[in-house]
Order: C-alpha cells, then structure tokens, then sequence
C-alpha cells in the first residue's frame, strides 16, 4: 500500500469515527442513535439506500436482513463479497432507524445527508457503480433527472446507465410492485449482475 493510500485510508477513518459518534438528531430517534454505514476509500461499488430498519438497528450490520438477501440476490454476489467494505460501500440516506410511523418505517432524517454525505462521497474515489434504492436516495443521487414517480425512474435505467443504476427498495414489501413490473427482473437484473462481475474484477 503507497502513502498515499494510506493517508487516505486514515482520512476516511477519522471520518467514520465522527460519523458513528454523531448524535445530532438523538431528540427525534426512538431508540436512540446507532449510525449503520460501511464505507471505503477503496470501493468499487457504492449502494445508496433509505435508512436502517428495526433489525439492522439492532445488529449494527446493514442490510442484515430478507432485503439484504434480496438485493444480494439481484447483485448476484455473497455475503462475504457484500461485506467487504474495500469492495462494496453502504451509505444510506439516513444512518439511523428512525421509526415506524402508520404505514411503516419513517423517512431518513435530513440531518445525514446535509452535513455527512459530500464529506463520505468525497472519500470514495474509485466508485464505478451506484445503486440508488428507493424514492429518497433517487430524489438527492438524481436530483432534476430523476422521473416523476420511482417506477418511471426505475423504468429509465438506460439513461442513467452504467455509472448509475436507480433501484426499488428490495424489501419483502415491494412483493406487489415487482410482480406489477415483471420487465424489471427480465431486463434490469440481467445488465445489473453483469455489472457487478465487471467492477468488481
């Protein structure tokens, strides 16, 4: 490893530990702060999800759960490639469960993005594939490109392709809309595990 790295590597360590000490929307958690990310000046592949769930809150592990399985599935990798932080980065929207409200999980808090984001990106140079999972992550990753519903962004792929792929959230819950959307197993999945081989070789 060059100096150079590892100066970079210590830079994104210095980082991580502020961002795992951070406690400013303690106030408005039920369970309190517990920031799930994994983050490398190394990555290949960054996935920008929502938020962690009442499971991974729990466990600390992201995506450690039936939406992890299902997006290890559509990745086509294993858990062992999926943990690997030097391979794969895991930034949600929100670091932080931030409970349920009456039909499921509350959005990501806002504080996150606006002060960790820039500063996290910035520390990850050799990102060649982001997926960007759900209506919130889309809504910052895409900004003015983004469509005027998830399944009109989903559906545009292309267009955002092959730096950036728009994704719907893999929970259990999205059960109706992926039946509902039987092209995006037949067409997306495909290009997406193809991908995923590539940039990570």
């Amino acid at each position: 490893m060059t100096q150079s790295s590892l100066s970079s590597n210590r830079a994104t360590n210095k980082l991580l530990a502020e961002v795992r000490a951070c406690n400013l929307c303690a106030i408005f958690l039920p369970e309190g702060p517990c920031p799930v990310l994994q983050v490398h000046s190394a990555a290949r592949i960054l996935i920008a999800g929502q938020a962690p769930g009442s499971r991974v809150h729990q466990t600390g592990v992201p995506f450690d759960d039936p939406s992890g399985d299902r997006l290890r599935d559509w990745m086509g990798i294993d858990k062992s490639t999926f943990y690997d932080a030097t391979r794969i980065a895991i930034l949600p929207m929100g670091f932080c469960y931030p409970g349920t409200g009456k039909s499921g999980d509350l959005p990501p808090r806002p504080e996150c993005a606006v002060t960790w984001r820039a500063k996290l990106l910035a520390r990850m140079p050799d990102v060649k594939l982001m997926l960007v999972i759900g209506q919130y992550a889309q809504a910052w990753h895409l900004n003015d490109s983004a469509k005027d519903n998830l399944t009109d962004t989903v559906a545009a792929w292309r267009d955002y392709w092959p730096k950036l792929l728009p994704l719907p959230h893999p929970s259990p819950r999205n059960n109706i809309w992926l039946k509902r959307n039987s092209w995006f197993e037949k067409d997306v999945l495909p290009s997406l595990k193809m991908r995923v081989q590539k940039v990570l070789r």
